[in-house]
């Protein structure tokens, strides 16, 4: 079955009239998220940080299947094209009601030779972008209102060497999850943190070099798939999610066991 059946299929108009802004949306869980939730009804923004055929791509996807996607060159990285990916949501789209935080980079070095400016680089996009996205959302959420940071398994499980880094800016997600989940839970905003395992995508994929070595020590010894993650994403911004906020849920095939 084609991506664009996919997306028709779909008879579950829950996410009609909601707004949900997905970032590095262009590809990946990111792409696959703006799916699903443009086929539950919802009119979804993605941002892009170049690629900006993919992001057409994922855009021109859901239009053929009936729904509203708009496509924002904004680097997770700059604080002020977060800003402005923000007021371009709420300014073509009439609002905001879902915020996925999906954008991320991941750097993998030896703590020795890490460098500095590789160091800013993964603190920007995967902690300070979500920080500057967060803040930017609220500022247009209603009682309802969804958050959903991407983080990754990687926040308990730390498997090699080289992976400090990376797993520090996961885990200040966790913890941040958690905080927000404090000061937005009285406006009835709910935020919760989902942490994937190995999922077959550009950056991590499933045949790649350290692909066996994974799938080794997983209870189910394969890659995630991003419409699994997806599928998560699409529960924690139901209605029967309402009661779920701080929460990291794991969905790694049994890595972090």
């Amino acid at each position: 079955m084609s991506t664009q059946s996919n997306i028709a299929v779909q008879a579950n108009q829950s996410l009609s009239g909601k707004v949900a802004l997905v970032t590095g949306g262009s590809r990946g869980i990111g792409a696959a998220t703006a799916k699903r939730l443009a086929s539950q009804g919802a009119a979804v923004a993605i941002t892009y940080a170049s690629n900006s055929a993919s992001a057409e791509e994922v855009v021109q996807q859901i239009r053929d299947s009936g729904g509203n996607a708009i496509a924002i060159k904004a680097n997770s990285a700059k604080a002020d094209e977060i800003r402005h990916a923000v007021a371009e949501t709420v300014k073509q789209l009439g609002g905001l009601d879902i915020l996925v935080n999906n954008a991320g980079v991941a750097t993998m070095a030896a703590i020795d030779d890490f460098a500095e400016a590789d160091f800013d680089q993964l603190i920007a996009v995967n902690v300070k972008g979500i920080f500057i996205a967060v803040q930017e959302a609220i500022r247009h959420m209603k009682s309802g209102g969804r958050i959903i940071n991407i983080g990754s398994i990687n926040a308990q499980i730390v498997p090699f060497p080289g992976m400090s880094v990376y797993s520090l800016s996961k885990g200040a997600v966790a913890t941040f999850t958690r905080g927000l989940a404090r000061d937005l839970g009285s406006r009835g905003i709910t935020v919760n943190n989902i942490q994937p395992g190995p999922v077959d995508t550009d950056m991590n994929p499933a045949d790649g070099d350290f692909a066996d070595t994974l799938r080794g020590i997983m209870a189910l010894p394969r890659y995630g798939k991003a419409d699994e993650i997806a599928g998560l994403v699409s529960y924690l911004v139901s209605d029967e999610a309402a009661y779920v906020t701080g929460a990291s849920w794991n969905i790694d095939g049994g890595f972090g066991l």
